[in-house]
């Protein structure tokens, strides 16, 4: 057990599978302590040293924390290096080689992939850092767990990036209206830390799924399980006739756009294109245009969420698991496996086993209620403060509803064009401050100006300048980035307390029959039991008020959620 660990206090560490571990940890006069202990079994050992409540320290969680996962330990906080480097240094990598880089002030390295070569033994020394201050790529490739000395200075070298990181956020301002004891960076860290590990659980645990749901879901749309390419084809050519059999000639490929775009002229429609959205006016009035949106929406299940989809990322145990990122782009979590674009005609299938719920929890308009926060601005935030804050907006706009939301979104979304456009010049007089902040960002993002999020992620424009420089500030290359910057700072921030959040929610379920199963933008799924349901809400709302109280700390913000028990995803209004 490491000496002098206290609860939340930093400490390093490195599984070497099957021969030990190595931990460094700083004493009380801040020196780095270091030390690998022999043991057929690491985990059972974190597991033990987890009764000591550690800041657990790792380079990502994709390597230690996968692992712990898999044996069943389940840490409650960690530092995660990979994670806090692309908050911190903008990264779109989050290995050790990246990380200790970007923490020293270096040029990104290449990924130490394959096997080496005289190229990468150029610059190579005995020691862990190279004659250049990057990382030994024979290090980076595993040669720490060649011998117990080399396993500790490993998880050492590990402690140290991490102060490295910890003094860089502490250093980030405050943006909050109230700031508090510790900045806001360092807590977008440590939740950005632990959405990492989340990332990890959620990939293990994966999504329950009732398959003989499924499967008569899957029969009705697209047909029965194909047994052969023949009677896939068939099937797929079944489809289709449905559709050829409304429009008069010759039957076309529905695939192509151009050739649909034919067809519907057939019947009397011309459209510029064919996007769903601009042929759904129509459905009413035309069966034929009915049944090509009806089959657009068994195509898009047959080809991307079909049999073999079930067959692919299902497993034996009817969980639905893919490979789970805790921040891309702006910041917000991904999946694979169509975790994140399950069609709303396959969501009944979402169902756990009997005697056991779903708590869904959807947060409210967050968005715009983020923007409040964010932009500093008072007469925004106060309509923020309504369970419907377009209710306030509208008020305020003198305008319906449904135009105030139109409005605020294309502000967000920096559309100018149509009832948008119109909308926009009422923003820019009842709420000044939350248009110029947006404003000023799509400029950094036509002059390719580095941006940092509410909770300080950097976002990396500045490498775009020699692509902006040449089209011209007026192209659409410049408008492109201006409109990303522009959403991209209500977006992170958006997904940064998101993932706060589900962190808050995480820790609070700990020791309940419960864990989350789902983070889906603004949305949380949390698989419990029937009996435990509702103090599983109370934790969730609970959670928000938490987050909410020190990420939009003096903002007179408020956070809402639509929290509910259900038996399947589908049963969520």
């Amino acid at each position: 057990m490491p000496e002098g660990v206290g609860a939340g206090e930093p400490l390093a560490v490195v599984v070497v599978p099957g021969r030990g571990l190595a931990l460094a940890w700083r004493d009380a006069d801040g020196g780095i302590r270091r030390e690998h202990v022999a043991t057929a079994d690491p985990v059972a050992l974190v597991a033990d040293i987890e009764t000591l409540g550690p800041r657990w320290v790792w380079w990502s969680a994709r390597g230690t924390a996968a692992a712990l996962v898999a044996a069943g330990v389940r840490p409650r906080a960690c530092w995660d290096v990979g994670a806090v480097a692309r908050l911190l240094h903008g990264l779109s990598r989050d290995d050790a080689g990246a990380a200790w880089a970007a923490a020293h002030g270096l040029a990104e390295p290449p990924l130490p992939e394959g096997e080496l070569t005289l190229l990468d033994l150029a610059g190579e020394a005995d020691d862990v850092v190279r004659a250049d201050g990057q990382l030994s790529r024979e290090w980076l490739r595993g040669a720490w767990a060649a011998d117990p000395d080399a396993a500790s200075r490993w998880a050492a070298l590990l402690l140290q990036t991490q102060a490295l990181q910890e003094t860089g956020v502490r250093a980030l301002p405050d943006r909050r209206a109230t700031a508090g004891t510790s900045p806001l960076p360092y807590l977008t860290a440590l939740s950005e830390s632990m959405a990492a590990l989340l990332a990890v659980e959620l990939e293990h645990d994966g999504l329950p799924i009732d398959r003989a749901v499924l499967e008569a879901l899957l029969t009705a749309t697209v047909g029965p399980r194909p047994r052969s390419e023949a009677e896939e084809a068939a099937a797929r050519r079944a489809r289709d006739a449905v559709v050829w059999a409304r429009f008069p000639g010759e039957p076309v490929d529905l695939r192509n756009p151009a050739l649909v775009r034919d067809l519907l002229a057939r019947v009397g429609i011309d459209v510029p294109d064919t996007r769903s959205w601009r042929l759904e006016p129509y459905a009413e009035s035309s069966p034929a245009v009915a049944a090509l949106l009806a089959w657009r929406k068994a195509e898009r299940i047959a080809t991307t969420y079909g049999w073999s989809w079930a067959e692919r990322d299902i497993g034996a145990d009817d969980r639905l698991r893919g490979v789970w990122g805790a921040s891309e782009g702006a910041g917000r979590m991904t999946a694979s496996a169509g975790l994140h674009n399950l069609p709303a005609e396959l969501r009944p299938a979402v169902r756990p086993r009997e005697g056991r719920v779903l708590v869904r929890a959807d947060l409210g308009q967050i968005e715009p209620r983020v923007l409040a926060a964010v932009s500093g601005d008072a007469a925004l935030a106060a309509a923020a403060r309504e369970d419907d804050m377009y209710a306030p907006v509208a008020r305020a706009l003198g305008s319906d509803r449904p135009t105030a939301k139109v409005a605020v979104l294309a502000a967000m979304y920096g559309q100018t064009s149509g009832p948008a456009g119109a909308a926009l010049k009422d923003m820019d007089r009842t709420y000044p401050s939350a248009m110029a902040f947006l404003r000023a960002a799509e400029e950094a993002g036509r002059r390719g100006v580095d941006l940092r999020t509410y909770g300080g992620r950097l976002l990396r424009l500045s490498t775009l300048r020699d692509v902006l420089a040449e089209a011209g500030p007026e192209s659409t290359v410049a408008h492109s980035y201006g409109r990303f910057a522009r959403n991209a700072v209500v977006q992170g921030a958006a997904a940064e307390l998101f993932k706060a959040w589900a962190a808050t929610v995480r820790a609070g379920l700990a020791g309940a029959d419960a864990r989350i199963v789902l983070c889906l933008h603004d949305e949380l799924l949390v698989e419990t039991t029937a009996a435990e349901a509702s103090r599983v809400v109370g934790i969730v709302e609970s959670s928000l008020r938490s987050t909410g109280s020190w990420w939009c700390a003096g903002s007179g913000v408020r956070l809402v959620a639509d929290t509910s028990v259900v038996r399947s995803w589908a049963d969520a209004k």
